[in-house]
């Protein structure tokens, strides 16, 4: 897959999307707002010649962390070249867990860029660092 490898989009499927309506549900999301973080289109990204994960976001296969496409990069290090071997059951059920888990995150990115916010607007500074020490003075009571 890592190369240019073989991803068909499509649309969703009727199932498909009750079952992200049902999970937007469960964290206060409307249908509406799901697919707008997930992406109106679905993929199925295929691992070899016959096997795929079957409905992966366009907005989950195309997250990216620190500059690198999650899923493109962890299928990389995965290559039959790379580990001489091609990619084992184990390796394959563990891809579909990344893509659960990146759908969660991509769902919930407005509640912790909020929480983040929240937390920035109520922290407390650190004192100044000790001149020529590099370290913090000690704490002194309130």
């Amino acid at each position: 897959m890592p190369g240019a490898g073989r991803a068909e989009e499509r649309d969703y499927s009727r199932e498909e999307r009750a079952a992200i309506e049902a999970g937007a549900k469960g964290l206060g999301l409307s249908l509406d707002e799901a697919l707008a973080r997930l992406g109106p289109r679905t993929l199925d990204v295929f691992l070899n010649g016959v096997a795929c994960w079957r409905n992966v976001p366009r907005g989950v296969w195309d997250f990216f962390i620190g500059g690198y496409q999650v899923l493109k990069k962890w299928l990389s290090y995965r290559e039959k070249k790379s580990p001489g071997r091609g990619l084992i059951l184990a390796e394959a059920e563990y891809g579909t867990e990344m893509v659960r888990r990146l759908a969660v995150l991509r769902l919930l990115e407005p509640a912790l860029d909020a929480n983040y916010q929240a937390a920035k607007a109520h922290a407390v500074p650190l004192p100044a660092l000790s001149p020529g020490t590099g370290e913090h003075p000690e704490p002194t009571e309130r």
